[in-house]
C-alpha cells in the first residue's frame, strides 16, 4: 500500500484495551507518589496536588502525543497499518529510587519536604539531561548490543517486578482479581470474542468493579467528589535554588545511575519494539523522552518520565496510536482535577491489573522467540540480575516488615542461609550485569571470543568505577559506591575474563 492511500485511523476498537492496560499502569504510578509523599515525605498535599501531579501530568500529555504522533509517522512512511506507538510514563524503579535515596534522607535530615521536593526537581531535571546526551550516542550502543543481550535484561525485570507482584496482587484478592485475569487470558491468548464486540480489557475491568462492589470490597472507602482545576506552574526557581547548594553533590551516586539506567532502559524498549515489528529512529525516541523529564522538572515534578517497557503486549492486544494519546488526555485530567482518588475509590486495582501480568508475560516469552534459537541460553543467563534485584527487595521488604532495616541487622545473620553480599553485588547495576552477561553468553555461543573478551573488559570498566556491584550499607539503605576500584574484587576477576577469552580467540585464530 503506497504512502498516499494508506489511511491510518486515529483511533481503533482495540486502542480501548491498550488504554486500560497503560490507564492502569500509570495510575498506579500517581497513586505510589500520593502515598509515599504523603506518608514517608510528609509533603503537604498543595505540593502533591498543585505542583507534582500537574508537572507530571505535563509530560506525560505531550509525551504520549509525540509517540502516537510518531507511530502514525512510521505507518505512513512504510505502508502498514498495524503499527502500535511505543508506551510512556514515569518510570517505576526512579520513582523507588528518588523517594528512598534522594527526598527520604533529606527529609529524615532537615525535617523540610519542601527542600526534599527542591533536590527531587533537580534529579528529575538532571535525569532528563542525561537521557537528551545519551541520545547522541544510544545508536552507536544499540548496533554493538546482541538483541538477545538488550531483550534478556527486560525479561528478568518482567518477571520479577512486573508479573510476580501483579500475580500476588491477584492471588491476595482470588474472589476479585482472578476471573478478570482470566478474560483478559481468553481474549488474548484465545482470541474469544465477547458479545457486542466489547474489548477484553473493558470486559475485565466491568467484570473485577462489580465483583469488587458487590462483594462489600469497597465499602467503607471514603467518597469523594473533589474537583479542583489545576495547572502547571512554573518551578524553575526552586530547581535553581537546589542545584547550587552543595548538599546535592551528595546524590549524584543515585542521580547518575539513574540516569544511564533509563537510557539503557529506553534502548531495549526501542529493541524490544522492533522485535515486534516497529521500527523507530532511535535519536528522536530518546530525545523526546529527555525533555519530557526536564519538562517535568521545571514544572514540578520529582519524578522522570521514560518509553515504557511492554510495547510488545500492547501490540499484541491489538493497539495502535490512539491509545497512548487516549492515556496522555485522561491521566492528564485526573492530575489537574484532583480527581485521581475518586477513580481510585469506584474502580479497584485488581480489576485491571491482570492486563499488565500478560504484557510481562509477552515481554518474557518475546526475549525467547525474536532472539535466534541457539541464543536461548544467553537469554537466561541475562535473567539472573534482576532475580537477585527482586530478591533484596523482598529482604528488604519483609525486614521493613518486622520494623528492621538491613543496616540495623547487618549481613551476618543471611550468611548462613543466604549469600547476601552477592545477592547485593548483583543487584547494584543488575540492569548493566545483565545485558554485559548476556552478550558474552551470545559470543560464546558464535565463537566470537575477542568480542566477548571487549564485553568482559567494558563490565571490568564499570566495576572499577562502581556503576555495577558496589555499595555501601547506611542507615537510608543500600547506596552505589562510585570512585577508581570501587569494586576491586569484581574489576579484576573481569580483567581475568578478558585475558581468557582473547587468549582463547587468539588460539582459535592460530
Amino acid at each position: 500500500m503506497s504512502q498516499t492511500s494508506l489511511t491510518y485511523p486515529w483511533f481503533v476498537r482495540k486502542d480501548l484495551d491498550g488504554f486500560f492496560g497503560l490507564m492502569i499502569d500509570n495510575m498506579i504510578q500517581l497513586i505510589l507518589i500520593v502515598s509515599l509523599c504523603r506518608e514517608l515525605i510528609h509533603l503537604p498535599d498543595p505540593y502533591i496536588f498543585g505542583r507534582i501531579l500537574p508537572g507530571a501530568a505535563m509530560s506525560i500529555l505531550v509525551g504520549n502525543f509525540f509517540y502516537s504522533w510518531q507511530a502514525r509517522q512510521l505507518a505512513r512512511e512504510t505502508g502498514r497499518e498495524d503499527v502500535t506507538a511505543l508506551p510512556y510514563g514515569i518510570n517505576t524503579v526512579s520513582l523507588f529510587a528518588y523517594v528512598f535515596f534522594i527526598m527520604l534522607p533529606i527529609y529524615q535530615e532537615t525535617k523540610d519536604p519542601i527542600w526534599a521536593w527542591k533536590v527531587g526537581l533537580v534529579a528529575c531535571f538532571l535525569n532528563g539531561a542525561i537521557e537528551i546526551v545519551g541520545a547522541f550516542i544510544a545508536e552507536t550502543v544499540r548496533r554493538m548490543t546482541p538483541r538477545a543481550a538488550l531483550l534478556s535484561a527486560l525479561a528478568g525485570i518482567a518477571i520479577t517486578f512486573i508479573s510476580m507482584d501483579f500475580t500476588f496482587r491477584i492471588y491476595a484478592q482470588p474472589m476479585i482479581a482472578l476471573l478478570p485475569l482470566i478474560l483478559i487470558l481468553l481474549s488474548y491468548f484465545s482470541h474469544q470474542r465477547f458479545p457486542l464486540g466489547l474489548p477484553g480489557g473493558l470486559v475485565a475491568i466491568l467484570i473485577g468493579t462489580g465483583l469488587a462492589w458487590g462483594l462489600g470490597a469497597m465499602a467503607g472507602k471514603p467518597w469523594n467528589l473533589g474537583f479542583v482545576l489545576t495547572r502547571p506552574a512554573w518551578a524553575g526557581d526552586s530547581l535553581w535554588e537546589a542545584i547550587w547548594h552543595p548538599a546535592f553533590l551528595n546524590y549524584l551516586s543515585v542521580i547518575l545511575p539513574m540516569g544511564i539506567f533509563n537510557v539503557v532502559g529506553s534502548l531495549q524498549n526501542i529493541e524490544s519494539a522492533e522485535a515486534a515489528g516497529d521500527r523507530y529512529r532511535t535519536f528522536p525516541s530518546l530525545m523526546a523522552n529527555g525533555i519530557g523529564s526536564v519538562a517535568a522538572s521545571l514544572f514540578g515534578s520529582s519524578f522522570p518520565t521514560t518509553i515504557y517497557i511492554g510495547h510488545p503486549g500492547w501490540k499484541r492486544l491489538g493497539a495502535r496510536s490512539g491509545y497512548s494519546a487516549l492515556n496522555g488526555i485522561f491521566i492528564t485530567f485526573l492530575c489537574l482535577t484532583g480527581t485521581i482518588q475518586t477513580v481510585l475509590h469506584f474502580i479497584p486495582l485488581e480489576a485491571g491489573i491482570g492486563i499488565l501480568l500478560y504484557i510481562g508475560i509477552i515481554i518474557v516469552a518475546q526475549s525467547f522467540q525474536e532472539t535466534p534459537k541457539e541464543h536461548a541460553p544467553a537469554v537466561a543467563l541475562g535473567l539472573f540480575p534482576a532475580l537477585a534485584a527482586w530478591g533484596l527487595l523482598m529482604v528488604e521488604s519483609g525486614l521493613k516488615a518486622a520494623g528492621k532495616s538491613l543496616f540495623e541487622v547487618g549481613l551476618a545473620p543471611f550468611t548462613q542461609s543466604l549469600a547476601i553480599h552477592g545477592m547485593i553485588s548483583l543487584e547494584r547495576g543488575f540492569i548493566f550485569t545483565s545485558t554485559i552477561l548476556a552478550a558474552i553468553g551470545v559470543f560464546l555461543i558464535e565463537r566470537q571470543f575477542f568480542r566477548a573478551a571487549f564485553w568482559s573488559l567494558a563490565a571490568a570498566f564499570f566495576a572499577t568505577t562502581g556503576i555495577i556491584h558496589a555499595y555501601d550499607l547506611t542507615p537510608g539503605g543500600i547506596t552505589t559506591r562510585f570512585g577508581l576500584f570501587a569494586a576491586p574484587e569484581f574489576a579484576i576477576s573481569y580483567v581475568l575474563l578478558f585475558v581468557l577469552f582473547f587468549a582463547v580467540g587468539w588460539w582459535e585464530r592460530r
